[in-house]
């Protein structure tokens, strides 16, 4: 008499967003869409966007000093101006880089029935509804704290979502729903370094367009490589 199978853990799939889903950075190209529809000075706004960008990429951002600097206009212009902004964003920005091939790869995560959640180092404001294009309910992101009326303050509330971040928030999220990393299968797809925490914490990392450190690495653990907006996934 062969030994009772084990229960198959519910499956969750895990994606970072910029340069991973989407073929460009969503917090740097608020900064500059912030910039085309004259919230922000081009000057003076896109230099330092630049430079917060480029401190990104290596490692270095200071994200607190960042999201300040990010969502100043935002706080300043207020829900109603911020949420029609964003509805422009999406059309005239997000959506024609939403790409076949990261559409499909989502919705087939969805259609096995996987648990999918975008974990971004982007603040809430920007991945909101991004997230929700991608047909996807569950978002872990910077997030932001909220004055007594509900509105943004430009201060982080808890942890940034980012490198070590990231993975205390996944268990913060997995807590609430009162499991631990055991009791799920997990994947997660990202393009960054700053996410090889995340990547060592899963059953099934997944080294999505990565940059030459990351392509490395992966080749060097034996992780699977996507690249993602060059191949059927």
């Amino acid at each position: 008499m062969s030994a009772p199978t084990a229960p198959q853990r519910p499956r969750l799939a895990l994606f970072d967003l910029d340069h991973t889903l989407l073929p460009l950075d969503s917090d740097h190209g608020w900064g500059e869409f912030s910039i085309a529809i004259g919230w922000c000075d081009r000057t003076e706004f896109g230099r330092r966007n630049d430079e917060f960008f480029a401190d990104y990429l290596a490692g270095r951002l200071d994200v607190p000093d960042y999201v300040r600097f990010a969502t100043a206009a935002v706080v300043q212009r207020g829900p109603e101006a911020a949420a029609a902004a964003h509805a422009r964003f999406m059309d005239e920005v997000i959506r024609p880089a939403m790409t076949p091939a990261a559409l499909q790869l989502v919705q087939g995560h969805l259609d096995a029935g996987d648990t999918v959640v975008i974990t971004s180092a982007t603040n809430e404001f920007v991945t909101r509804p991004i997230a929700e294009a991608f047909g996807v309910q569950e978002l872990v992101a910077t997030s932001l704290a909220r004055d007594a009326q509900g509105w943004f303050t430009g201060e982080i509330d808890g942890i940034p979502n980012m490198r070590e971040g990231k993975v205390v928030r996944m268990d913060a999220w997995l807590a609430a729903r009162g499991l631990s990393w055991s009791d799920v299968e997990t994947t997660f797809y990202s393009d960054s370094m700053n996410d090889v925490p995340l990547l060592e914490k899963v059953d099934h990392p997944v080294a999505t367009n990565p940059d030459t450190r990351l392509r490395a690495l992966a080749q060097e653990r034996g992780w699977r490589v996507l690249d993602l907006f060059t191949e059927t996934p």
